[in-house]
């Protein structure tokens, strides 16, 4: 029985058939010439053919010239008695640059910093490339690993919670240091820098709130429906909002250290610039989380006012140090 015609391929084509080829064979192990053939939609001469002259195939060594290991080589009795290819030899694949230990170390653990993120954790995409990477680079990579975001224990209820429109429970550290039990309607999760939010109606506030995923405990989805969605409500952009009870904290910071402390601006907070550097006020409710971020941007940030503020950052870089065994006594919040 006579072949099916197909199209002649020539030139340009035939290249481009080629160079599809080879991976296909480097992917299928072994396959038969009917299967290549229907795979491409050509006739199974024209793919003998193009098998035989990848066996021809190769790159020059060092001498110039082609020596056996330079080139392609197929199992020719497979081909000839049973129509199989099975490439036995790869060429410039063998022997391309592969990355070394530290290289894929880094990128090893690059990924596992993307998959420690929360909703980004089981990803099969990011674990089939670090199994690549660990057994493709040219010598063992170091083991490394990097921990989840505390937050990925709360993100799969807080995510249940929003898909079944259902409540909220959880035990809430705010930035006081205080703790306290929260039903929240929760309406979607957002990111800042590398903090993950809950944002949500708070039924002990009666009004939209914020909420840091780390900083929730002990999170439960309710059985009651939740009153109210993200289409009912209007959401403001800024994060956090101003209260009667906030404290206005002014802060001189260098302008390239300003995003350090974007989180905290609301949207009364201006930024004036004052001999090279920045001055911002901030609505804060407590300077209790404030102060580890600016002690924290040693030299870059300091509180200006109020005294108040100025003495507890001043106070709790005195305590870190004094934990290093360091008699120096800071006198500003620098």
């Amino acid at each position: 029985m006579s072949e099916p015609s197909t199209p002649a391929i020539q030139g340009r084509d035939r290249l481009a058939f080629l160079l599809s080829l080879v991976p296909y064979l480097i992917e299928h192990e072994q396959v038969s010439v009917s299967d290549a053939a229907a795979h491409f939609g050509v006739s199974e001469t024209l793919v003998r053919e193009s098998v035989r002259l990848i066996a021809v195939s190769g790159v020059p060594g060092e001498t110039s010239s082609y020596q056996h290991e330079d080139l392609f080589d197929i199992d020719w009795d497979l081909l000839e008695q049973r129509d199989q290819i099975v490439l036995t030899h790869l060429v410039v694949l063998d022997d391309s640059p592969r990355f070394s230990a530290r290289e894929a170390a880094a990128l090893i653990a690059g990924l596992q910093y993307l998959s420690a993120l929360p909703g980004d954790g089981g990803d099969e995409v990011i674990d089939s490339l670090m199994a690549k990477l660990t057994a493709g680079s040219s010598g063992n990579p170091a083991q490394v690993a990097v921990s989840a975001s505390p937050a990925t224990a709360a993100l799969e209820p807080v995510r249940r919670a929003l898909s079944e429109r259902r409540e909220l429970e959880f035990d809430y550290l705010s930035s006081d240091g205080g703790r306290q039990h929260r039903t929240v309607d929760p309406l979607r999760v957002e990111s800042l820098d590398q903090d993950w939010y809950l944002r949500g109606w708070c039924h002990l506030r009666q009004a939209v709130r914020t909420f840091r995923l780390d900083r929730m405990a002990s999170v439960v989805v309710g059985e009651a429906t939740a009153r109210h969605a993200e289409s009912d409500l209007s959401i403001p952009e800024a994060f956090f909002h101003p209260s009667e009870t906030d404290l206005t904290v002014s802060v001189n910071i260098d302008h390239a250290a300003l995003p350090m402390i974007a989180e905290f601006f609301t949207a009364e907070s201006k930024i004036h610039d004052e001999g090279g550097r920045a001055r911002v006020n901030l609505r804060l409710g407590h300077v209790h989380g404030f102060k580890r971020v600016i002690a924290g941007l040693s030299g870059l940030a300091e509180v200006t006012d109020p005294g108040s503020a100025r003495r507890e950052v001043a106070a709790w870089a005195r305590e870190a140090l004094a934990r290093y065994g360091d008699t120096a006594r800071p006198e500003d919040s620098r």
